[in-house]
């Protein structure tokens, strides 16, 4: 575990950031070239990405600030800090917070500019794929979003002074921000490969939400989260992000249902 790879005198490198600016880059850089083989305006694409970078932390730093209400009675004005968080094993963002206000936010931006939305979303969908991927390792590096106890044979334990240590002592955890960083590649290569041979604008979006809603709920069982995120609903035990992930799969499924519908209509067999 590294939350710290390099120190400069006053200067510091961490791991998250680096992994953080890194999957950014690495978006930009595909997306410029997905404008050049669809014809597509690099620098409205640029625009739109600030537009999701920037709105993604917002909406992120709320969503968790929503979850988190007690944690900043007496001083709100840690609210407005992303990397504030006063409980252990929290970075202080919700990561669906984020994707939802950088949908909106974008999908507003691109109407107002008269742009078509759903052929832009596709080709910044299989990005998602790549954020993941190396994300999860710097959360896997820093020691956040770790799982629970397991008896599996790849099960880690972290060292003493990290944050799983301090929840779960030496026991053998669940890597799931490796699950999630193999996930994200996952879904990067097959989202790349839907969008170079997609049938109708949305279908790489659509499928992105189902995929990602189906994931995120099988996994919210083998990661750890603070009893604040948790519901009690008929005896279970879900956790925000599970209702979260169920109205997110609706909604790639209804797009996707939608625009395949349309694609019939204009072309009929």
């Amino acid at each position: 575990m590294y939350p710290e790879l390099l120190k400069i005198g006053p200067i510091v490198i961490r791991s998250y950031g680096l992994m953080l600016a890194i999957s950014f880059l690495l978006g930009v850089l595909y997306v410029g070239r997905m404008a050049g083989r669809k014809n597509l305006n690099f620098n409205l694409l640029l625009s739109v990405a600030y537009i999701m970078v920037l709105a993604g932390i917002a909406g992120a730093r709320l969503a968790y600030v929503l979850f988190h209400l007690d944690e900043f009675r007496g001083n709100w004005l840690d609210s407005f800090n992303p990397f504030h968080s006063g409980y252990i094993g929290i970075a202080g963002l919700n990561l669906y917070g984020g994707i939802l206000a950088a949908v909106l936010c974008s999908y507003i931006y691109l109407r107002i500019k008269r742009k078509p939305v759903l052929e832009i979303f596709d080709v910044f969908a299989p990005t998602i794929g790549l954020g993941l991927i190396f994300t999860r390792i710097g959360c896997f590096l820093k020691g956040c979003c770790f799982g629970t106890p397991t008896d599996l044979p790849w099960g880690i334990s972290f060292p003493i002074g990290s944050i799983p240590y301090y929840v779960y002592g030496s026991e053998h955890l669940h890597p799931a921000q490796i699950y999630s960083s193999l996930y994200g590649l996952i879904l990067f290569v097959f989202l790349n490969w839907r969008l170079n041979n997609k049938r109708f604008d949305g279908q790489v979006v659509g499928l992105l939400f189902m995929i990602e809603a189906v994931f995120r709920y099988a996994i919210e069982y083998v990661r750890y989260y603070e009893a604040e995120m948790h519901i009690s609903f008929l005896g279970m035990q879900p956790t925000y992000n599970h209702l979260i992930s169920i109205f997110l799969f609706l909604l790639g499924l209804g797009l996707y249902l939608v625009q395949s519908k349309k694609r019939c209509a204009a072309n009929p067999a």
